[in-house]
């Protein structure tokens, strides 16, 4: 194999003259995977959880909002998405609006784009999974405690939704690792995330194979790291009796 590698050519400076070296790029990406990742992973908890339990309930407006939110999201493209909410969303908005978002500055654009594109996403997925851990309970846990005074938010609250979380701690955590290999995509709308520093490196020295075993070992560690709390959070979450207990 003739090719000549060259794993010093990380700790030199950067050839477009910031103060940095060819790592501080890979450091600066994994610092935006990570953030962006964690910050959409808070809205996918959200708007999951929330349009989750609006499809299991008996109004038919309600479970109709929610069955629209995940036909929407989980049918279009993911980058098409992306490209709606940066490129798309900022001309059909008031035009003081639009205006007020295209002043900012460029990371700014690019990260909040990528955070509630990615977060809204992965969200009609977790609203899946909480409708289907909710409607896997047993009815009795919902009769009961209605039967003992409870209102129906304070029977989700209380009852439901702590147990529902229980039983769909393995396909969350699979949307949580999803959420940081999804992340890649945002370099499509100009966000330098750890993916679009491996290309960037690897076309400023022509060293590609040393920039995508880095960027692959930074994923396997992020993976690594994920599956670790879960396996914390699913082991300390059980319930005897439950799906998963002992």
């Amino acid at each position: 194999m003739s090719y000549q590698w060259n794993w010093g050519i990380l700790l030199s400076a950067v050839s477009t003259g910031e103060p940095t070296t060819y790592l501080g790029w890979f450091m600066d990406g994994l610092k935006a995977t990570v953030t962006l990742s964690l910050a959409a992973w808070i809205i996918a908890l959200i708007a999951g959880s929330l349009f989750g339990i609006l499809r299991t309930l008996p109004n038919k407006w309600l479970s109709g909002l929610g069955a629209v939110y995940v036909a929407v999201f989980r049918n279009i493209p993911l980058i098409v998405q992306f490209f709606i909410w940066y490129f798309v969303l900022p001309e059909l908005v008031p035009p003081s609006l639009g205006a007020w978002f295209k002043g900012l500055p460029p990371l700014i654009q690019f990260f909040s784009s990528a955070v509630v594109c990615l977060g809204l996403f992965t969200g009609a997925r977790i609203c899946e999974q909480v409708r289907t851990g909710i409607l896997a309970l047993p009815p009795g846990q919902k009769n009961a405690a209605l039967a003992l005074g409870f209102t129906l938010p304070q029977t989700y609250r209380y009852v439901l939704l702590p147990n529902a979380y229980r039983i769909i701690v393995p396909p969350l955590t699979s949307e949580f690792l999803n959420i940081f290999k999804n992340s890649a995509v945002a370099s499509t709308i100009g966000l330098l995330e750890l993916s679009a520093q491996a290309r960037q490196l690897s076309d400023y020295t022509a060293h590609t194979y040393e920039s995508f075993i880095i960027v692959t070992a930074c994923y396997a560690l992020i993976n690594a790291v994920v599956m670790l709390f879960m396996r914390w959070v699913e082991r300390t979450s059980r319930l005897p009796g439950q799906i998963g207990g002992k």
